[in-house]
């Protein structure tokens, strides 16, 4: 690994840690917030759901602004945006205040986060491009190893705000290190789609407004049905629109490679998973094991330690053996791990019969992770990683969304809050359910190519290559 190379891995993972960390650390300490607060237990709900709302609404919006006007231009705006918005989420005096913070920090995210992405596969060959995405995972996964601790501490003992303080320091310091380490570079259109970009943001929002407002308006409401409708509507003419523009945004022959079809739907399964078992498993240990939000955060640990220590490892993997293998592997271990908690658990089911379980879960979906990165970015052409990132992050988080709404509903159909055997009850299902994502989400990836793609696999025309070549900066 080259020195330049390292900074920008370096940076891009640092920028991923506090995206995550900052995430993880609010939803474990969403009680103390409430009472702080005087918020509503629906108020409280969207200060998780704002964020994930404009961050999954704008991802490819962001990749587009970097390709057009600069990579580390749009990446250091971003987390300039998300630096300032977690400083006012720090002095928000009210709920209304911190959730409006909260939006304006998923906007950051969405520049961010695709563009990290995007500088690691565009300045690492193929041939290191899974070991690096492994190496970036692990790194981001000392926030998630660290986050239900950090997260629990606060909510039993500091002031919440310094979930968001924490962020200033940090995003000073990344935002003077990228300026001065990381090259500018551009994506393959010199021109601004802006048809393309409004259709996919309008789609996109109603998409995610339905699947985050289900569970509270009822799936069959006009509200919930009209936005999934339009949603749906939208993004069909954002792919028609793709279709016929000279300067697509997301240009619709990525989907003819077999790496990108298949490995993009199955990171959504992989996501969906995780989310709805990271959603159920710190409330079953508090309201069933009788655990505090400390006591809690530290019996997931084992769990999200899997992403820091086995992420680095898979990536080296997958450049050895190909990235179809960990993905149909994970996906597999993922549904036996979480099979495995469907049937043991309940009400009188001690920790140390879910560990081996949380573990096998755990390292399943890091074999995934990063392999399904790789086969992403690896299905197109050098200049055209941003465009990819792009839409692999917001089905990504997309999957998130779609996970834990769908995994609420079982839970609500079966279960509910009443007491330790009726939340078991509903907690059961829900395992059942995110068994059921990873092992829908391995048979897709059966269809993934059994060797690893080329970076040229979907090659781009050559007067459109010339814009992605690095400027110095």
């Amino acid at each position: 690994m080259t020195s330049k190379q390292a900074w920008v891995l370096g940076l891009a993972s640092l920028a991923s840690f506090m995206m995550a960390l900052d995430s993880l650390v609010v939803t474990t300490a969403l009680s103390t917030i409430r009472r702080d607060l005087t918020a509503s237990i629906e108020s409280l709900e969207w200060t998780v759901n704002a964020y994930n709302l404009t961050f999954a609404v704008l991802l490819l919006t962001g990749s587009a602004l970097g390709d057009r006007f600069g990579r580390r231009r749009t990446f250091v705006t971003g987390l300039a945006v998300f630096t300032v918005a977690s400083v006012a989420c720090a002095l928000s005096a009210d709920i209304g205040t911190l959730i409006a913070a909260r939006t304006l920090q998923g906007a950051g995210a969405a520049m961010v986060l695709p563009l990290s992405l995007t500088l690691i596969g565009a300045i690492f060959p193929p041939e290191r491009r899974g070991r690096a995405m492994g190496l970036y995972l692990g790194l981001t996964g000392l926030a998630t190893f660290g986050g239900p601790f950090i997260g629990g501490l606060i909510a039993e003992g500091l002031a919440w705000q310094w979930i968001f303080w924490l962020n200033l320091p940090v995003g000073v310091v990344a935002i003077v290190l990228v300026l001065r380490r990381v090259d500018e570079s551009t994506g393959p259109n010199v021109r601004f789609d802006l048809p393309g970009v409004v259709l996919v943001t309008l789609g996109a929002f109603g998409v995610v407004w339905g699947l985050v407002r289900g569970n509270a308006a009822g799936w069959g409401s006009a509200e919930v049905v009209g936005a999934l409708v339009l949603g749906a509507a939208l993004v069909v003419a954002f792919v028609l629109w793709e279709r016929r523009a000279k300067a697509p945004m997301l240009p619709m022959r990525f989907f003819r490679a077999r790496a990108f079809a298949t490995a993009n739907p199955a990171n959504f399964l992989v996501f969906a998973s995780l989310y709805g078992t990271l959603f159920f498993l710190a409330q079953y240990f508090q309201t069933v094991l009788g655990e505090g939000p400390l006591g809690a955060g530290l019996r997931l640990m084992p769990w999200t330690a899997t992403l820091m220590v086995c992420a680095p490892i898979a990536g080296r993997l997958t450049d050895r053996v190909g990235e179809r293998n960990l993905v149909v592997g994970g996906l597999l271990l993922q549904t036996v791990g979480m099979g495995w908690i469907a049937l043991v658990a309940d009400t009188d089911t001690g920790y140390l019969e879910l560990l081996p379980a949380l573990i096998i879960g755990g390292a399943g979906l890091t074999m995934a992770m990063p392999a399904a990165q790789k086969a992403v970015v690896g299905s197109v052409s050098p200049q055209e990683i941003g465009q990819a990132s792009g839409a692999f992050m917001m089905l990504r988080i997309l999957g998130g969304v779609f996970g834990v709404a769908v995994t609420v509903a079982v839970f609500a159909g079966t279960g509910g809050y009443g007491s330790a055997e009726e939340f078991s009850a509903g907690f059961t299902a829900a395992m059942i359910t995110v068994a059921a994502y990873a092992f829908t989400g391995m048979l897709i990836a059966l269809g993934m190519p059994g060797r690893r793609v080329s970076a040229t696999a979907v090659p781009s025309a050559p007067a459109r290559e010339e814009s992605g070549v690095p400027q110095a900066g």
